[in-house]
C-alpha cells in the first residue's frame, strides 16, 4: 500500500512542454465542464425575494439544465460532507474523550430527519444572502448535505479505528505526528471504503431530493429548478410521462459522475490497498488511461502533489521519539471522571427537558402512543434489515472479489441506491388499492428500498479490499465453502458491514417519513407508525407534536445504536485486531 502523497512518480512532465494527442483530446472535455460549471453557478446566485414564483415546466427540453443545478448542489453538500468526515473521523477516533460524545451526537444527527434540518436551516439562511437566490440554494445544499455527511463519517472513523496494529506500529517507529499519520496512513487505508462510501452518500442525495429542493418557508412553497423539484410537480400533476422522462434524467447524471468522476478515483485509490499484489483486482478507467497519457496534466498534478508532501511538514512531531516526553500522555483520572459527569449531566438535562415539554405542551397519553408507534416502527427497521442482510452480504461479497464485475454493477447499484422511493408511489398505490393489500404490511418495503443499499456498498468495499495474499492463503489451505465464509470472507467484512448496518438503520428511520404515508394525487395509503405520525403532524402544522415525534426518534435510534449496533461495532473493532 503506498502513502497518499507518493513521491515516486512513473512518468515526470514539465510545465513548457509541448502538448500531446491526450492533451487535445481532455481539454474540449475540460473546457466544457468549466463553462457549464459557471453557468449553473451564475444562475445559483441570481436575485431572488421570497414570494417570487419559481416556475418549474415538466417539458423533458428542461431537464439538462434542471440536472445541472442538481449535480452542482449535490457535489458542493458531498465536498462539504467530505470535510465534515475527515473533521470528525479524526477527533472521535483520536480522543476517547471526544468520542464519547461525538458518537450519540451523529447518532443524533443521523435520525433527525431531513424535514427537521430544512426548517432549522431555512430562515437563517435566506437571511444570510437577502435578495438573493443563494440563501435558499444553501439551505437545498445544507439538506442535501445532512443525506450524506453522516454516512461517510462513519465510515472513516471505522476505518481508521481499525487500522492493522503492524501499520501503527510502523508509524510510531517513523515518528509521525498525528497530522501525518492521518495523511500518510489513516486516509490512504480507508480511502477504498470511503470512495464506495462517496458513492452510496450521493445516491443518498437522490433518495432525499425531493425534500431538498421543495422548500417551504414563511407560507411560500419554493422550487428550486432541479430533477427533485421536476419530480415533486410530476407527482401533483399524476404525469407518468414526465416521471419516466426524470428517471431517464437521474440515469443519465448517474452515469456521467460515474464515468467523470468516481471510476477514476476507484481506479486511482487501487494503489492504497493493503496488499503487496494486486493481482486481478485493479479497477480500470478510460479518463484515468487518458489523464496519465497527458502532459500537462501530469505537470499540474506534480506541482499539486509537491504542495501536498509540502503541507506534511506543517505539524511535525514535537520530539525525537527517544525520550520520555515522547510518549503519549494519558489522560488525568479525575479530569477523566469531571468529563463523563458532565456528559452524565447534559444527558440528565436532555431528559428534564423532554420530560418538561410532555408534560406542559403535549401531554403524556401522546407521549405513550407516540412511543408505542416508534416500537411498531422500530419491529420493521430490524425485520428489513436482517432480510437486507440475509439477501445482500452474500451478494456484495461476491461483487466484491470480483473486481470487472463490481465495475459493471457499479452504476447500476448507484442508480438503484438513487432511486427516489416517490418515483414508485403510482406502483405502489395502485397494487395495493386494487388487491386491497394491508399498508401497514406492503408498505413497510419502501423505508428499506433506498437503505438497503448502504449495506451492499460498504460489504462490497470489504469485500474488495481483502488482500490477494489473503485469498489465495485460503485457497491453498483447502478452504471451501461455509468453512471459507466462516474463517475468511465473513470475519473480513464484518467491520464493513456493521458501518452499512448501523447507516442503513438510520437511514431506514428517516425513510418512515416518506414510506408510511404514501400520496398520490387524491389517493392516500397510511401506516402505523412514527414516520406517518410526523409527516402528518407536519402537513397539519403542529409543532409541539412534531418535535415529540422527532425526538422521541432519536431517541430509539440512540438506544437501538447504543445497546445493539454499539456492541457488534466494539466486536468487529476487537476481531480486526
Amino acid at each position: 500500500m503506498l502513502p497518499l502523497f507518493d513521491q515516486r512518480r512513473a512518468y515526470r512532465a514539465w510545465p513548457g512542454a509541448a502538448p500531446n494527442r491526450w492533451d487535445w483530446v481532455l481539454l474540449p472535455l475540460v473546457l466544457a465542464l468549466l463553462v457549464v460549471a459557471a453557468y449553473g453557478a451564475m444562475q445559483m446566485s441570481r436575485p431572488f425575494v421570497v414570494g417570487e414564483a419559481l416556475p418549474i415546466s415538466l417539458d423533458p427540453v428542461y431537464l439538462p439544465y434542471y440536472l445541472l443545478r442538481t449535480m452542482l448542489r449535490m457535489f458542493t453538500a458531498l465536498a462539504f460532507s467530505l470535510l465534515f468526515s475527515f473533521m470528525f473521523a479524526a477527533i472521535a477516533a483520536k480522543y476517547r474523550k471526544a468520542e464519547k460524545a461525538m458518537i450519540p451526537m451523529l447518532d443524533i444527527l443521523q435520525s433527525v430527519p431531513i424535514l427537521g434540518f430544512q426548517a432549522i436551516a431555512i430562515a437563517p439562511f435566506i437571511a444570510l444572502f437577502p435578495g438573493n437566490l443563494l440563501g435558499v440554494e444553501c439551505a437545498a445544499i445544507f439538506a442535501i448535505f445532512t443525506s450524506q455527511a453522516w454516512n461517510m463519517a462513519f465510515s472513516l472513523y471505522q476505518s481508521i479505528r481499525t487500522v492493522p496494529p503492524e501499520l501503527n506500529e510502523a508509524a510510531r517507529v517513523f515518528r509521525l505526528s498525528g497530522w501525518q499519520r492521518f495523511w500518510r496512513l489513516e486516509l490512504p487505508f480507508a480511502m477504498p471504503g470511503l470512495l464506495w462510501n462517496m458513492m452510496m452518500s450521493m445516491s443518498g442525495g437522490w433518495f432525499f431530493l425531493v425534500a431538498a429542493e421543495a422548500i417551504s418557508v414563511a407560507g411560500q412553497d419554493i422550487k428550486l429548478p432541479g430533477i427533485g423539484s421536476y419530480i415533486a410537480v410530476a407527482i401533483e400533476a399524476r404525469d407518468l410521462g414526465a416521471i419516466a422522462w426524470a428517471i431517464g434524467a437521474m440515469l443519465t447524471g448517474i452515469l456521467l459522475y460515474d464515468q467523470l468522476f468516481f471510476r477514476p478515483l476507484l481506479a486511482w485509490a487501487d494503489k492504497f490497498r493493503f496488499e503487496e499484489s494486486q493481482g486481478d483486482t485493479a479497477q480500470r478507467s478510460w479518463l484515468l488511461d487518458w489523464g496519465r497519457r497527458s502532459r500537462w496534466l501530469h505537470a499540474l498534478t506534480d506541482r499539486f502533489w509537491a504542495l501536498m508532501r509540502r503541507a506534511l511538514g506543517w505539524f511535525p512531531a514535537r520530539h525525537d521519539g527517544l525520550s520520555p516526553q515522547s510518549s503519549p500522555r494519558s489522560a488525568s483520572p479525575l479530569w477523566s471522571r469531571a468529563w463523563d459527569l458532565l456528559l452524565v449531566l447534559a444527558g440528565v438535562g436532555a431528559v428534564a427537558q423532554l420530560v418538561l415539554f410532555v408534560h406542559s405542551d403535549v401531554g403524556w397519553r401522546e407521549a405513550l402512543h407516540v412511543v408505542g408507534l416508534g416500537m411498531v416502527t422500530l419491529a420493521r427497521v430490524m425485520l428489513l434489515i436482517g432480510m437486507a442482510s440475509l439477501v445482500w452480504v452474500p451478494v456484495a461479497v461476491w461483487i466484491g472479489l470480483r473486481p470487472r464485475l463490481s465495475q459493471r454493477v457499479q452504476a447500476v447499484a448507484q442508480f438503484l441506491a438513487a432511486f427516489p422511493v416517490n418515483l414508485m408511489f403510482p406502483l405502489v398505490v395502485f397494487l395495493l388499492v386494487a388487491w386491497r393489500l394491508n399498508p401497514n404490511i406492503w408498505l413497510s418495503p419502501l423505508m428499506v428500498f433506498g437503505t438497503q443499499w448502504y449495506i451492499l456498498f460498504n460489504v462490497v468495499a470489504g469485500a474488495s479490499a481483502i488482500p490477494n495474499e489473503l485469498r489465495l492463503a485460503a485457497d491453498n489451505l483447502g478452504l471451501k465453502g461455509w468453512l471459507k465464509w466462516k474463517r475468511v470472507y465473513l470475519p473480513a467484512v464484518f467491520p464493513s458491514y456493521v458501518t452499512g448496518a448501523i447507516t442503513a438503520s438510520g437511514g431506514s428511520w428517516n425513510a418512515s417519513i416518506v414510506a408510511e404515508y404514501v400520496t398520490w394525487g387524491k389517493t392516500t395509503l397510511v401506516a402505523d407508525g412514527l414516520g406517518s405520525y410526523i409527516k402528518q403532524m407536519t402537513d397539519a402544522g403542529d409543532f409541539h407534536r412534531i418535535a415529540l415525534g422527532i425526538g422521541v426518534m432519536c431517541l430509539f435510534v440512540m438506544l437501538l445504536n447504543r445497546f445493539f449496533w454499539r456492541k457488534l461495532y466494539l466486536l468487529a473493532e476487537d476481531r480486526s485486531r
